[in-house]
């Protein structure tokens, strides 16, 4: 008698254990973080593909007034999703969520031609290391904030779009804050999570062979997709793809 109610609550325990398990993997969340000179608008293809596919896509508004106003900004979203999460970092962005992967609801990280620092790093310094095609970023008159020049945008920026939505890119880039760009990171994500990276093989604005060794220094998967530094919105279906890819990979 004894034996067979231990068998049974024995049974009981490791189906409950292999149920909970089962849903603890599933990754359905997923969050962006554009890069800097944009919004997340541009992603709005690439969220719906992966809104048909299951996923709940929320992406990040961030102020782009610093580093640490960016990671708060991304830090409530996080607060805000209902299980486990991919994070997922556009170009700046990849500084953003390399920090802001500690949040304990981020399973995995994924860098789309992104910057993907170690710690002491910045952008600008990660930039200068392998210098990129363009040479189009220019200051406001104040000397606080960047843009691109609107006049290169569309070839530095987005060449794999059509001319009209680059133009229109280039009139509505959201301009960043100087000092981003020389606040140093702290401790990877990439250090302790699983990580994926795109490289944009045709990327003016990130030199592809930055993104590839910051890949490889990180361990990421790595994909390689022919696209410019905007590939989220040229070839949102072989974006949403890797980051589905990366979802079902870090939930098993």
């Amino acid at each position: 008698m004894r034996r067979r109610i231990f068998s049974t609550f024995a049974l009981a325990f490791a189906t409950s254990v292999v149920a909970f398990a089962a849903q603890a993997a599933e990754i359905k969340n997923i969050v962006i973080v554009h890069g800097a000179f944009a919004d997340g608008s541009g992603w709005r293809q690439a969220s719906e593909i992966l809104e048909r596919r299951g996923f709940n896509v929320t992406v990040v508004q961030e102020p782009l007034t610093s580093l640490a106003a960016d990671i708060e900004a991304t830090n409530r979203i996080l607060d805000l999703q209902d299980g486990p999460t991919l994070l997922v970092g556009h170009s700046y962005g990849g500084m953003v969520i390399t920090e802001a992967g500690h949040h304990r609801k981020v399973e995995g990280l994924v860098y789309v031609a992104a910057f993907q620092p170690d710690k002491g790093e910045n952008l600008a310094t990660l930039a200068g290391s392998k210098p990129a095609a363009a040479m189009s970023i220019r200051e406001t008159a104040d000397g606080k904030y960047l843009y691109l020049d609107p006049k290169a945008f569309p070839a530095d920026f987005a060449a794999d779009l059509p001319a009209e939505e680059a133009a229109f890119a280039a009139k509505s880039q959201v301009l960043a804050a100087k000092d981003i760009f020389g606040t140093k990171v702290g401790d990877p994500a990439w250090r302790t999570k699983k990580s994926w990276a795109i490289v944009a093989t045709e990327d003016r604005a990130i030199n592809p062979d930055l993104e590839r060794d910051m890949a490889k220094r990180a361990g990421s998967q790595v994909s390689e997709i022919k696209a410019s530094h905007a590939v989220f919105a040229s070839q949102p279906e072989k974006v949403a793809g890797v980051i589905e890819a990366a979802a079902k990979e870090v939930g098993n």
